[in-house]
């Protein structure tokens, strides 16, 4: 059994493109009345792309990008924001 701590790395250009997809969705979900926070979590934790909204296309551009980025994503901007 390996004992040693992985590297994981996400290229900085899908930084910005993570955010955007995140904001997007957002918006898109709160437009049509979802709790947009609770809606991305349970795609991101299922991986069940019926929690985001086919409006403004959400739900194809959400899938553009892996759910470890989106995730890598949020935690960077919530400990950024300490």
């Amino acid at each position: 059994m390996n004992h040693e701590t992985m590297m994981f790395k996400v290229d900085k250009e899908n930084d910005n493109q993570a955010r955007e997809i995140l904001l997007a969705v957002y918006e898109a979900l709160k437009e049509k009345g979802y709790n947009p926070i609770s809606q991305i979590v349970g795609y991101i934790l299922s991986g069940d792309p019926t929690y985001i909204t086919n409006h403004k296309n959400a739900r194809s551009v959400i899938r553009k990008i892996e759910r470890d980025e989106l995730l890598e994503e949020l935690v960077k901007s919530y400990l950024e924001e300490k």
